[in-house]
C-alpha cells in the first residue's frame, strides 16, 4: 500500500475512475485534495474541453491527479497524449484499447502509466508493454464494462498471482469493508466510481444522487449484451427502452448512438431518465449517505484498518 502511494504521490491508495464526458475539475480536485488520486476522463470530449478541465483542476489542487484516455473511444487520443505532456500531468490511465503505442513516450516524460484490465491475459500483456500499475476491473463496475464478466472477487487474486506490478481493484467497492477485502485479495489499493457520485462535491443532478441512496441490491442492469458492448446502468425508462430494442434486434450502430456521451450527460447532469441513462455499479445498493470526499476517503481507511484488525483478532495458527 505504501508503494502505490509513493509511486503515484498520493496519501491514500484510492483512485478516482474516469467518468467520460461528465468528468469535472470540482470532483477530481476534491479527491486529490483529500489524499486520493483524482482523475479527469477524456471520454469523447475535444482537446480544448479537456484542457479547460485540466487548467481548472490545477487551479483547485496542488496535488497529483490523473487523466484517463479511453483509446478506442476518444477521437483525439494522440492529441490527449500531447495535452498530458504539455501540462506535465504525472499520471495517465489508459483504457478501451491497446496501450502499447503510447507507454514509451509517456514514460520517457516521467508519466506513470495505469492500464485498465479485466482478465489475466490482458494484465500480463499490459505488464509486458511496460505499465506501471494495473487497475483490474470486475463486472460489478459501472459504465462500459468487459465482456469477460469476471467479478472483482475472482479477478483480483488471479491477476495478482500472475503479474509483479501493483494491482488496484475496481468494481463493487465503496467503503472500508471493500478496501479491506481488496487488500486481502492481493490488491494494493482501490478505484472508485459510483461511490464518488454520491458525495457533496460531485456536481451531478440531485436525482442521480438520490437514486443511488434509494438503490436496492438489484438496481442496475446490463445494456448491450446482445451485441457484445456491455454497459452497467441504473434501471430507468430510457435504459428499459434500449433493452426492449435489443430484444427486437437493435443493431450496433443504433446502440452506439443511443449510449453515446450525449445521453450520459442527459441522465447524469440533467437528471433526465426518459432521455438519458445514469451509469452505476452494483455498489449502489451499499450507498446510504452523501459525505464529503474527505470524509469518505478518511472513513474508508479507518474502517478498513479496523475491519482487518477485528477479523484477525483471536485467530491462532497451529503448526505441526
Amino acid at each position: 500500500m505504501k508503494h502505490i502511494c509513493e509511486l503515484l504521490s498520493i496519501q491514500y491508495p484510492i483512485i478516482q475512475g474516469g467518468m467520460g464526458n461528465i468528468s469535472n475539475a470540482q470532483l477530481a480536485a476534491a479527491v486529490s485534495n483529500a489524499g486520493g488520486l483524482g482523475t479527469i476522463g477524456c471520454g469523447t470530449m475535444t482537446p480544448a474541453q479537456v484542457e479547460a478541465i485540466i487548467l481548472e483542476t490545477k487551479a483547485k489542487t496542488k496535488n497529483s491527479f490523473a487523466v484517463n484516455i479511453p483509446i478506442n473511444v476518444s477521437p483525439y487520443t494522440e492529441e490527449m497524449i500531447s495535452l498530458v505532456l504539455k501540462h506535465e500531468i504525472p499520471v495517465v490511465s489508459l483504457s478501451a484499447g491497446n496501450p502499447a503505442p503510447f507507454i514509451p513516450l509517456l514514460q520517457e516524460n516521467n508519466v506513470k502509466v495505469i492500464v485498465i484490465v479485466a482478465s489475466v491475459k490482458h494484465a500480463q500483456k499490459a505488464e509486458a508493454q511496460g505499465a506501471d500499475v494495473l487497475v483490474a476491473e470486475g463486472f460489478e463496475a459501472a459504465g462500459i464494462n468487459s465482456n469477460m464478466e469476471l467479478t472483482t472477487f475472482t479477478l483480483i487474486p488471479q491477476i495478482s498471482r500472475h503479474v509483479t506490478i501493483p494491482v488496484v481493484a475496481a468494481g463493487g467497492i465503496g467503503d472500508g469493508n471493500g478496501l479491506a477485502a481488496a487488500l486481502m485479495l492481493g490488491a494494493v489499493g482501490v478505484q472508485l466510481g459510483t461511490r464518488l457520485i454520491a458525495t457533496k462535491e460531485a456536481p451531478f443532478h440531485s436525482s442521480y444522487k438520490q437514486r443511488l441512496l434509494d438503490a436496492a441490491d438489484n438496481e442496475t442492469i446490463i445494456l448491450g449484451r446482445s451485441i457484445g458492448q456491455v454497459r452497467r446502468v441504473l434501471k430507468a425508462p430510457y435504459a428499459d427502452r434500449i433493452i426492449e430494442l435489443e430484444q427486437s434486434g437493435l443493431v450496433p450502430e443504433q446502440y452506439s448512438k443511443m449510449t453515446s456521451e450525449d445521453y450520459h450527460i442527459n441522465g447524469a447532469i440533467q437528471g433526465d431518465t426518459e432521455n438519458g441513462f445514469m451509469n452505476s455499479g452494483q455498489v449502489a445498493g451499499l450507498i446510504d449517505h452523501i459525505p464529503t470526499v474527505k470524509e469518505l476517503l478518511e472513513g474508508m481507511i479507518k474502517d478498513a484498518r479496523t475491519q482487518m484488525e477485528d477479523r484477525l483478532n483471536g485467530f491462532t495458527v497451529t503448526v505441526g
